[in-house]
């Protein structure tokens, strides 16, 4: 198989209205570098095993981290067409869709991703971006199931979004994924007016977790049980640096005001969020979306 348009150097995307060709969020000088080495090798290694389903889906992944989104789901597709049976390609695909808005073509993906991993094993996914101690902390089933309740959520499909955080739940068996998979549970619980049980998700939720990179999450949780000031909390997204963990706390605050009833103060900080250039982190999708759907 030959992608000659993703393997060839890519072109700056443009700043337009199609996600798929949008500039991507800036990033340091030194961060880029290593991105487009850790390109260059993969392409390298894609162009000399061009049926490595390995070599492909790390294609893809190094293609989306520098911004390259309409290459990264091609190389994706591409990988579906040869290895129907694996599903990493249709979680890296949706996930992808998701950046680019295409909330359907991301649900109909990792349903299928959903329907080619039951009844199996479990796997690791290693991380293309390590986080500081360099310890994977998120699996394939998880990743599926995580990503397929986002795109349900992002739709306004909210029971259908807390079916598939449900299922997330049986695989968030270790702190990081706990945390990531109760938040947007507890918040989705919180829109359908279905407090109750929200609070049930609050339950394991405890001061003291040993927790490696979903500390945003964490925090909003702890400020969801009242063990942390909502005021602090937009303190420290709001003077720090712009980026998707900021923008995580952000949206969780303004989305506490919003199913409290403090619409106004909701849509100050979703306006806020949007204003940035942080547009392919999951809480400025969310928060795009609720705008939308508040206008």
């Amino acid at each position: 198989m030959i992608l000659v348009q993703c393997v060839q150097a890519q072109t700056p995307a443009s700043k337009n209205n199609d996600y798929l060709d949008r500039e991507p969020p800036p990033v340091s000088a030194e961060a880029r570098r290593a991105m487009e080495a850790h390109l260059s090798q993969a392409r390298k290694v894609f162009v000399e095993q061009p049926n490595n389903p390995d070599a492909i889906i790390w294609f893809g992944r190094r293609l989306a981290y520098l911004g390259h989104f309409r290459q990264a789901i091609e190389v994706f597709t591409e990988g579906i067409r040869h290895f129907p049976s694996d599903a990493r390609f249709l979680r890296h695909r949706g996930h992808r869709y998701i950046t680019v808005r295409r909330f359907d073509l991301a649900i109909a993906d990792f349903e299928r991703a959903t329907s080619l991993t039951r009844g199996k094993a479990d796997e690791i996914e290693p991380d293309g971006q390590p986080n500081a101690r360099n310890i994977p902390t998120s699996t394939l089933q998880f990743n599926i199931l995580y990503h397929l309740g986002l795109a349900h959520y992002l739709k306004g499909e909210n029971r259908r979004a807390v079916a598939a955080y449900r299922k997330c739940l049986q695989v968030s068996k270790n702190p990081d994924r706990l945390v990531a998979t109760s938040h947007w549970l507890y918040m989705t619980l919180r829109r359908l007016g279905r407090d109750r049980e929200a609070r049930q998700v609050l339950s394991p939720i405890i001061e003291g977790m040993e927790i490696i990179e979903n500390t945003g999450y964490y925090r909003l949780l702890l400020m969801y049980k009242g063990a942390i000031q909502s005021e602090s909390l937009l303190e420290e997204a709001s003077e720090g640096e712009a980026s998707a963990a900021s923008h995580s706390l952000l949206y969780g605050i303004g989305n506490w005001h919003l199913y409290n009833g403090r619409t106004g103060e909701a849509i100050r900080i979703f306006r806020l969020m949007v204003s940035g250039n942080q547009w392919t982190s999951f809480g400025f999708i969310a928060a795009e979306a609720d705008l939308k759907r508040i206008s």
